[in-house]
């Protein structure tokens, strides 16, 4: 049974960090494409970081790139999201996804075969 288990949401002001993680298990972690998709109220659900935990190969959307970093312990089965200079524009809905045995080579949400339950990010100004 396939479980991602999200953890490390909360509320912070402008400007503050928060550190997201993922726990996986149910298929092999260290051969697929791991991702955080995000989704603010009446918005569609974003796409911002990605990584194929083979290589270690990331890529961050423009919205967060020099703010985000994706990671990965394949020691632990995880996959973290660190997230600095935070804005309230980041306050959403938090997701972790997973495709196993796949490359990152599409980004859209209706790639990736499980989803966890999402953890909260608020961010006051």
């Amino acid at each position: 049974q396939v479980q991602l288990v999200e953890s490390g949401g909360g509320s912070v002001q402008d400007g503050g960090s928060l550190r997201l993680s993922c726990a996986a298990s149910g298929f092999t972690f260290t051969t697929a494409c791991m991702a955080w998709f995000r989704q603010a109220p009446g918005k569609e659900r974003e796409g911002i970081a990605f990584i194929y935990t083979g290589t270690a190969y990331k890529i961050h959307t423009d919205s967060v790139k020099g703010r985000f970093t994706i990671s990965q312990d394949n020691a632990k089965n995880t996959v973290y999201l660190q997230m600095n200079k935070l804005e309230p524009e980041d306050t959403a809905m938090y997701y972790c996804a997973a495709r196993s045995g796949a490359t990152c080579w599409d980004k859209d949400a209706t790639f990736f075969t499980y989803w966890g339950q999402g953890t909260l990010v608020a961010v006051s100004s």
